[in-house]
C-alpha cells in the first residue's frame, strides 16, 4: 500500500473533519467504533462523566479482549495466519498462528486458574521477550484478572514496590533471559522482591535461559510441569467481564518519584487499541508489523500485542539488543519476514546511527512502507538517517513520529494514517495531528490559550476519550493532583510544545526540563536537534544548570559517531558554534562534553537528571533503571576533564 496521492492540505482537512466529528458527538462517534468489535452484552451508557475526571466508557457492556483477538479472528478465517513471529538473539525462530495462540492461551489460563487466579486478581508478569510472555498476558485477561507487567530489566526494589502496591498474590517469571549472549538471572530478583513485598503466594517459573534456580517448596512451580498436567487442547471459556473492570495496571518508571500504577479499563482500552492502530497502519491482510520494544511499557502492550492482534495482523518480536549480534539484525529481520511496518525507539535509532550508513544499505528493505517512532522525540537528523538509509527516499516509504503516554494507552497524535484518511501527510519535526477524541490545546502559564506557534503547556480538554487511563491504582487524589489540578478542566500532559497554523503538534520536551535562560524558554529537544545536525554527532543531551550570574545556563553532552574519527576539543567547539549561531547570545553554554556513552535506562531513555546531578554535585538518586554504570563514569570523566582544562586556562 502506498499513500494516496492527495495534497497535504486535503489530507489535513480530512483528518480535522474526522476529529471535529468525534468532538461534536463523542458518544455517537465511539458507539460506531465499538460496534465493530464483539460484545456479549451491549453497554447501557456510552460515556459516564458523572465523576470527573474519572471517565468511563461503554458502562454495562460485557466483553473480553481475548475473545476479540482469538475467536473473533479465527471465525474471520485467520486461524492459520501467523499472529506472532518470534526471533531470538542467537537466531532462534518460532511462528505462532492464531489457532496456536488460542490453544496456548487456553492452556496458560487453565494453569493459572488451577493455581487460584480468579477474576479481578492482580498477576505480576516479570518476563523476557518470549512468546510465553504473550501467552501469560492474554491468559490473565482471559480469566478476567488484571495483569501487571513489569519490565524485566528492573531490580528487586522496583519489582517489590509494584507487587506490594498492586496487591498481587501471583508472580509469573522465568529462570533468566539472555542479553548480548549472556544469561541474566531473573528468579533471584523475584525471590528478593517477594520477600520484601510480602503477600506472594505463587511464583510460576518458565524455563527460558536454562540457568540454575532455587525453588521454594509450596510457593514456586515450574510452568512446564504445570502445563504437562493439562491436556494439549484445553477447552476453557473466556470470562466475560464488564467494560469498566480493569484490564491491566502499568506503572510509570518512577525514576523521579514513586511509580504511578495507571489503571486501564477492559472495554475502553480494547476499543481504543483496536481503532487508533487501525487508523494509522491500515493493516492489510498480509501485513507484517515488526515491534522491537519491551512488553513492560505501554508501547509493548498496545503495539507489540493488543493493537495488531485485535486487527488480525502479524506481529514480529525480537528478544535482544538492536545491535546484537550485530547492528544489522533489525534490517535482516525486515528482509527475512518481508516486514511492512516498524515501530522504533529514537534511542535505538541513534545507537544504530553510530555504526554508519552502510549497515542498513546492505539490505533491500523494499517491503517497508512505514516506520513509526515513539517514546522520545526522534529529532531531525535521525529522521533524515532513516529516510536516506532505510527508506532510501522511496515514495511509498514514510518515517513519522507520534506522541502519547502510558496514561493515554500510547499515541494520541500522529500523521493522517492509511486507515483514517488513506494517506500519510507528515511534517518534519512534528508528532502529527490530534487523533479522534483528542481536543488538544496549548496553554500559557496563566491558563489562557496560546496562539499558533507560541510555546506552552500541552493539555487535553475534558472529557477525555477511551484512550485515557481511569486513574492511579489505589490513589484517587494523586491522579487528580498530578493530571487535573494545574489547569482545571484539562488533562495536563507535563509536556511543553506548540501547534502550528495547520494544527501540527511539536513537542519540545518535558515542562520540567525546559530551560529558561534570560527570560527565554528553550526546550531540550530543539537544542538537541541543532546539535544533531553536526555530521559527527550520533547522540546529544541538553540540560540546564543553575548559574549565579545568569540564573540558568546550558550543558551539552554529545556522543560521536563510531564510523568517523573526531578531535574531541574541535568537535566541542564546533557544537558550541552551531548552538550560538542558531540561538544567539541567549543560549549561554556552561560547557560541551564529548562522551562515548550517556547514562540511560534499560529502555534507552537518557537520564538527564543524572547529567544534571553530576554537573551540580547533587545526589544521583535512584539508579535502579540504569542500564550501564559506565555511562555515569563517562559523564564524570568528561566533566572533570572540562573543569581541569578551564582551571589550566585561568592559571595560564
Amino acid at each position: 500500500m502506498e499513500a494516496v496521492a492527495l495534497p497535504e492540505a486535503e489530507l489535513i482537512e480530512q483528518q480535522k473533519r474526522i476529529v471535529e466529528e468525534s468532538l461534536r458527538d463523542p458518544q455517537g462517534f465511539w458507539e460506531k467504533v465499538a460496534r465493530e468489535l464483539y460484545w456479549a452484552r451491549r453497554w447501557d451508557t456510552t460515556l459516564d462523566d458523572s465523576d470527573p475526571p474519572f471517565y468511563r466508557w461503554f458502562v454495562g457492556g460485557v466483553t473480553n479482549i481475548t475473545y476479540n483477538i482469538l475467536e473473533r479472528n479465527i471465525e474471520r478465517g485467520l486461524g492459520n495466519k501467523a499472529a506472532l513471529v518470534w526471533r531470538g538473539g542467537e537466531g532462534e525462530e518460532r511462528v505462532i498462528r492464531y489457532s496456536d495462540l488460542l490453544r496456548e492461551v487456553n492452556r496458560y489460563a487453565a494453569m493459572l486458574r488451577s493455581l487460584g487466579v480468579k477474576r479481578g486478581d492482580r498477576v505480576v508478569v516479570y518476563m523476557p521477550i518470549v512468546p510465553e510472555a504473550m501467552y501469560t498476558m492474554l491468559a490473565v485477561a482471559r480469566l478476567g484478572a488484571v495483569h501487571v507487567v513489569v519490565f524485566s530489566g528492573f531490580g528487586s526494589a522496583a519489582l517489590a514496590q509494584r507487587i506490594r502496591d498492586s496487591g498481587a498474590r501471583v508472580v509469573v517469571t522465568a529462570d533468566g533471559m539472555t542479553r548480548r549472549g549472556k544469561v541474566i538471572p531473573l528468579k533471584p530478583v523475584v525471590d528478593e522482591a517477594a520477600a520484601e513485598a510480602g503477600g506472594v503466594e505463587k511464583v510460576v517459573v518458565h524455563r527460558v535461559a536454562g540457568n540454575e534456580v532455587e525453588m521454594k517448596p509450596g510457593r514456586d512451580v515450574w510452568a512446564h510441569e504445570e502445563l504437562e498436567k493439562l491436556p494439549r487442547r484445553v477447552r476453557l471459556d473466556h470470562v466475560m467481564v464488564r467494560s469498566e473492570e480493569p484490564l491491566f495496571i502499568l506503572y510509570t518508571s518512577g525514576t523521579t518519584g514513586k511509580p504511578k500504577g495507571m489503571v486501564h479499563l477492559h472495554g475502553q482500552y480494547m476499543v481504543w487499541a483496536y481503532a487508533h492502530t487501525r487508523w494509522l497502519f491500515g493493516f492489510l491482510d498480509n501485513d507484517v508489523f515488526f515491534v522491537p520494544v519491551d512488553i513492560g511499557w505501554i508501547n509493548g502492550h498496545t503495539y507489540a500485542t493488543y493493537g495488531p492482534l485485535l486487527n488480525g495482523s502479524t506481529v514480529v518480536w525480537y528478544s535482544d539488543a538492536p545491535d546484537y549480534p550485530g547492528p544489522w539484525v533489525w534490517w535482516d529481520i525486515v528482509d527475512s519476514y518481508s516486514v511492512d511496518m516498524m515501530w522504533v525507539a529514537p534511542t535505538a535509532v541513534r545507537l544504530l546511527i553510530r555504526y554508519g550508513d552502510e549497515v542498513p544499505r546492505r539490505y533491500s528493505l523494499e517491503t517497508l512502507r512505514l516506520i513509526v517512532s515513539a517514546g522520545e522525540i526522534l529529532g531531525l537528523e535521525p529522521w533524515r538517517w532513516l529516510v536516506e538509509n532505510v527508506c532510501r527516499r522511496r515514495p511509498g516509504c514514510h518515517v513519522v513520529e507520534t506522541w502519547g503516554q502510558t496514561e493515554n494507552s500510547g499515541f494520541i497524535t500522529a500523521p493522517g494514517g492509511y486507515g483514517l484518511v488513506g494517506g500519510i501527510a507528515y511534517r518534519r519535526g512534528s508528532v502529527g495531528l490530534p487523533y479522534p477524541g483528542i481536543d488538544l490545546r496549548v496553554l500559557r502559564d496563566d491558563g489562557s490559550e496560546a496562539a499558533p506557534g507560541e510555546k506552552g503547556h500541552i493539555v487535553v480538554k475534558a472529557p477525555v476519550p477511551p484512550a485515557f487511563a481511569y486513574g492511579v491504582w489505589g490513589d484517587r487524589e494523586r491522579y487528580i493532583k498530578t493530571y487535573w489540578s494545574l489547569f482545571p478542566g484539562y488533562y495536563y500532559t507535563g509536556d511543553y510544545g506548540y501547534v502550528d497554523e495547520d494544527g501540527y503538534v511539536y513537542i519540545l520536551g518535558r515542562a520540567d526540563d525546559v530551560v529558561k535562560v534570560a527570560g527565554h524558554r528553550l526546550g531540550p529537544a530543539e537544542i538537541e536537534n541543532t546539535v544533531l545536525e553536526h555530521p559527527s554527532v550520533a547522540e546529544a543531551a541538553v540540560v540546564g544548570v543553575p548559574d549565579e550570574l545568569r540564573g540558568t545556563v546550558l550543558a551539552v553532552f554529545v556522543v560521536p559517531r563510531m564510523d568517523v574519527q573526531v578531535d574531541r576539543a574541535r568537535l566541542a567547539e564546533e557544537v558550541r558554534g552551531l548552538v550560538r549561531k542558531k540561538y544567539g547570545p541567549i543560549a549561554v553554554l556552561k560547557g560541551v562534553y564529548v562522551v562515548d556513552k550517556l547514562p540511560k535506562t534499560r529502555t534507552g531513555k537518557i537520564l538527564r537528571r543524572v547529567l544534571r546531578a553530576v554537573l551540580t554535585g547533587a545526589p544521583l538518586g535512584d539508579l535502579s533503571t540504569l542500564e550501564d554504570e559506565a555511562g555515569v563514569e563517562e559523564v564524570r570523566r568528561a566533566v572533570e576533564e572540562f573543569r581541569a582544562a578551564m582551571d589550566r586556562a585561568v592559571a595560564g
